[in-house]
């Protein structure tokens, strides 16, 4: 495992519980905004942590901690990620996955073998601009309306996310994006923070007030609708 960062605690990357979370390197995408830049062009140039020591730690936290988050990078990107997940789960902990998508296989897989408690996938743009806005020229966008849809289908509880910069996403973007994950049980619009660890720098969100209103448009379509990292 190419385990590259541990946050021991947090009440913020898994709801409902008290977690760790645990960064993985590599990623598919090159978000421009994307804020683990380190992780995501360089991961190798990353401290590793030992498999062996975070499973150590999370033993030792077990009645303390109740889930732990895995991240990245791209998580489905780790060929032994399945038995990594097995091993946590072994200790009795519930299992959150922070994914964008691009490998509806390995969440479906994931999801037969019973191994995740919550999923949240980070939809970038509408379909259209999706290529644009993760940085990568040739994208197959039948792989995130395949995970969109694994996921909707699946008992498992989930959100939808994105993080909205408004050099890549309009409102009617927004709309289009909303569209395809239609009746979802959670969604999120995320206020982009420009930062120091981005790949590229000096993007912009928009205000709170302008966020409040696209999410006004898209309440009909995704009842369960709700701003995050807004001041």
């Amino acid at each position: 495992m190419r385990i590259h960062g541990l946050n021991k605690t947090t009440l913020l990357d898994y709801p409902g519980h008290v977690a760790a979370t645990i960064f993985l390197g590599r990623c598919n995408f090159r978000c421009p905004y994307c804020h683990n830049g380190g992780l995501v062009l360089d991961p190798d140039s990353q401290p590793l942590i030992p498999e062996t020591e975070v499973l150590s730690f999370l033993k030792k936290r077990i009645g303390i901690l109740t889930g732990v988050c895995i991240t990245g990078g791209e998580p489905t990107l780790e060929p032994a990620l399945s038995q990594f997940i097995c091993n946590i789960k072994e200790l009795g902990y519930f299992v959150k996955l922070d994914t964008n998508g691009y490998k509806p296989e390995v969440i479906e897989k994931l999801l037969e073998e019973n191994l995740l408690d919550y999923i949240a996938m980070d939809v970038k743009n509408s379909l259209e601009k999706y290529g644009q806005t993760v940085g990568v020229e040739h994208i197959d966008t039948g792989k995130i309306t395949k995970s969109i849809q694994v996921i909707m289908n699946s008992s498992v509880p989930y959100e939808f996310r994105t993080t909205v910069v408004k050099e890549f996403h309009t409102k009617q973007d927004l709309f289009a994006l909303a569209e395809e994950i239609k009746g979802a049980k959670a969604y999120f619009l995320q206020s982009y923070k420009d930062s120091e660890q981005a790949i590229q720098q000096g993007f912009h969100a928009y205000e709170k007030e302008e966020l409040e209103e696209i999410a006004k448009v898209l309440l009909p379509i995704i009842p369960n609708i709700k701003l995050r990292g807004i001041d």
